[in-house]
């Protein structure tokens, strides 16, 4: 059986925060390449990076969801097409009663 060396070990931290600088995100957010789905807390101070780009929650009710993206506000409810917004196409996924949950991919 081979032992890790220091350099294999080394090589491989590096290309796993590698991968989590090219995906862009933050730990509220499951990532591929092009698209995060975010989960918040409905929280007035709730954010995220996504992509370089700071997300914030900023209110919700039972359909429709407000957020800052890149300083503008935007309005999403559930079902609807994403809307394009700092360079990123942003979607609804989820209102639960204490979080939110939306897509966000690169255009």
């Amino acid at each position: 059986m081979l032992k890790p060396t220091p350099r294999l070990a080394a090589a491989l931290s590096s290309a796993i925060l590698g991968l989590a600088l090219l995906a862009g995100c933050s730990d509220n957010v499951d990532c591929g390449l092009d698209q995060c789905t975010v989960t918040m807390e409905k929280e007035v101070n709730a954010s995220a990076s996504v992509f370089g780009v700071e997300a914030k929650f900023v209110s919700a009710d039972a359909d429709t969801v407000t957020l800052d993206i890149a300083g503008e506000q935007i309005s999403l409810t559930k079902g609807q097409q994403a809307v394009d917004v700092g360079g990123l196409s942003v979607s609804l996924d989820e209102v639960t009663g204490s979080t939110v949950s939306f897509q966000v991919a690169r255009n």
